[in-house]
């Protein structure tokens, strides 16, 4: 069961779609493989040390090597901890997409690890009995666990620029969603098709 003061699946998905799809200029070229690399794998179930759905799923350390490995050719460390050691340090109220959120879920500090979306919400593979799922960072639960973060992106600073068409303010209205909202769910099946079959939730673990 969802803890009390967490958004649904389908909320939180509907709101990072502006960060997640909208129509990057050219310096954010990678940030967006990466969240689109990242996004495919919603949905995939839960496995301690695994690798990828080849290996019956993922773990939260196993998602963030396997989506930076796929879309960026990074080799990175196996574990959380040894990831929190990379890259530059970056503050709460600084962070962009792509870069690396670190939580203290089993009483030790950089135990989990996500990938920061944007718009206060982050990717990762919770716990046994869940499922790679987006998250909101101001959720109690994460929010009394926040570690710190990592930028290993330098095209993490680049700025995103919302689309938005005439085609896209036609779904605005009529599903009652943000100009960019609509944007992101007007060009993503995948997005949509996994709100409607949201996962269901597991205490999280590394």
């Amino acid at each position: 069961m969802a803890l009390a003061d967490e958004p649904t699946q389908q909320g939180l998905l509907s709101r990072n779609a502006a960060s997640s799809q909208s129509a990057p200029d050219a310096g954010s070229t990678g940030v967006q493989s990466l969240l689109d690399k990242g996004l495919s794998f919603l949905g995939i179930k839960y496995r301690f040390g695994g690798n990828g759905p080849e290996n019956g799923g993922f773990d939260c350390s196993g998602l963030v090597r396997r989506v930076f490995g796929d879309a960026m050719g990074l080799n990175l460390p196996r574990t959380a901890a040894d990831m929190a050691k990379l890259g530059d340090k970056v503050n709460r109220n600084e962070l962009k997409p792509g870069d690396l959120v670190f939580f203290n879920t089993m009483r030790r500090s950089f135990s989990h690890v996500g990938i920061y979306l944007g718009d206060n919400r982050f990717l990762h593979a919770p716990s046994k009995g869940s499922v790679v799922r987006v998250e909101e960072i101001d959720g109690r639960y994460w929010q009394k666990r926040f570690n710190g973060a990592r930028r290993l992106l330098p095209e993490a600073n680049a700025a995103v620029v919302n689309a938005i068409n005439p085609a896209i303010t036609a779904a605005q209205k009529q599903q009652g969603l943000t100009p960019s909202a609509a944007a992101a769910l007007s060009q993503s099946p995948l997005l949509q098709s996994y709100m409607n079959n949201p996962p269901s939730d597991g205490k999280p673990q590394n």
